[in-house]
């Protein structure tokens, strides 16, 4: 285990970054841009372990982020807002995130983000922007499991910033060997108010959006495959999704 690995399991540590990163990006989600939140009563008597967060995916880092701003904010007894980010003060900090090994090691800055609680995994079908096919790690799967016997974690089941690309038998996987509690989300507007990494604006004055749903009734014993369309469903990330869009996108074209 090495430097950073070691770190980020140290509550004081996160604590800081926690700070450090929250202070330095609260502006860009409730003042430069706006944030609605929805569904914060779902988290309210969620266990502190084995409970997994399953979302669509539209920068590398803002998405987290605004993830780490709510769950602190709900330790405070916030609800459906953020108000003044004095939740930064004493962090929640019972969290971890699976993000793609290329991804955290591509800067400086993701590289002090692990301290955050990145759990790094290789993608099995891209790497060094080619198409690649290759086993899942076991080591990965591993790690998350032990995130989840402590802690809560949240997974983008796509591995993409792409909407309505295909979702990854990995997470289906971790569902169905771990039996969480699972919990989707969908978020928007975060494509439009910032870049690919979430680290710069791309439209200020954007409309950001966050949605919590009710817990997942989820049949265990189903495929993974089952799983999975249940779990991309429920992110609103099927084709059923994708052909409302784009029904939706022609009706505005023809107005």
């Amino acid at each position: 285990m090495n430097l950073i690995e070691r770190f980020k399991h140290i509550r004081v540590v996160r604590s800081l970054v926690y700070g450090v990163v929250g202070i330095a990006t609260y502006p860009g989600l409730a003042i430069v841009n706006k944030i609605r939140i929805e569904g914060t009563e779902n988290l309210r008597n969620l266990p502190k372990q084995n409970v997994l967060f399953v979302s669509n995916h539209q920068t590398y880092f803002a998405d987290v982020i605004t993830f780490i701003h709510i769950f602190c904010a709900v330790k405070w007894r916030k609800e459906n807002r953020l108000g003044l980010p004095y939740y930064l003060i004493n962090p929640f900090t019972n969290l971890f995130f699976v993000a793609a090994e290329e991804t955290m090691n591509g800067s400086m800055i993701s590289r002090l983000f692990k301290l955050a609680g990145a759990l790094t995994v290789k993608r099995t079908w891209r790497a060094e922007g080619k198409d690649v096919n290759r086993n899942r790690e076991e080591s990965d799967t591993q790690k998350i499991d032990e995130a989840l016997c402590n802690s809560w974690v949240i997974t983008f089941p796509q591995g993409t910033t792409k909407p309505f690309a295909p979702g990854r038998k990995g997470t289906a996987h971790i569902i169905k060997n771990n039996q969480p509690i699972v919990v989707p989300v969908v978020i928007n507007g975060f494509w439009r108010a910032f870049n690919k990494k979430g680290l710069a604006f791309k439209k200020k004055g954007s409309q950001l959006s966050i949605r919590f749903k009710e817990p997942m009734v989820i049949d265990y014993t189903q495929s993974v495959e089952a799983i999975l369309d249940q779990v991309m469903e429920a992110i609103e990330q099927s084709k059923t999704y994708m052909l409302k869009s784009k029904h939706h996108f022609m009706n505005v074209m023809d107005k």
